[in-house]
């Protein structure tokens, strides 16, 4: 489980201090609860991120253990150091909009004729509880040629899930290598 510290300080001052021992500044949020402004180790938070089974995950706070889901992130734009993350507590039966990961099965005609997968929307933004929420959004390309590609409206949803991006958004597409 992730372990981090509530920040005491939220002014530029201390934010540096942390940052310069190593810590992550994060702010958890959610629904009717008050805001914890805290710290991760950020080598840690970066193992628990990429480790992690579903899009929740376990975090520990001070004496509070809560589940939370990543919701955005800021980094260094030339370093590409994590400066700030915003953490959403996953709330069984609130809903609430996601951030669910595209994830391409299969291999598609188009590939074997010397194509490629083009993924446009890396994570689709929806609206559902926790509990219904799936791990990842699977399209299956197997009948996909070069020049085909899926908009958000084809893609098969369930009772509990729904898209808020525009339906004639495109998520992936085969294209033509060059």
């Amino acid at each position: 489980m992730l372990e981090g510290i509530v920040r005491e300080s939220i002014g530029k001052k201390g934010t540096k201090a942390l940052r310069r021992d190593g810590y992550l500044i994060a702010n958890i949020y959610g629904k009717g609860l008050e805001n914890i402004n805290a710290a991760f180790k950020e080598n840690e938070y970066i193992r628990a991120v990429r480790n992690k089974e579903t899009l929740a995950f376990p975090v520990k706070v001070g004496d509070k253990e809560i589940s939370v889901v990543v919701q955005s992130y800021e980094s260094h734009p030339l370093t590409g150091r994590l400066l700030h993350v915003d953490l959403m507590i996953a709330q069984p039966g609130v809903l609430a909009h996601y951030m669910v990961p595209v994830e391409a099965v299969g291999e598609s005609i188009g590939v074997k004729n010397k194509g490629l997968v083009n993924i446009a929307k890396r994570r689709l933004r929806v609206n559902a509880r926790i509990e219904d929420l799936p791990k990842a959004i699977v399209i299956d390309v197997t009948n996909m040629d070069v020049g085909d590609s899926k908009l958000i409206r084809e893609l098969a949803t369930t009772d509990n899930v729904r898209f808020t991006d525009a339906d004639r958004v495109s998520v992936l597409s085969i294209i033509k290598a060059k």
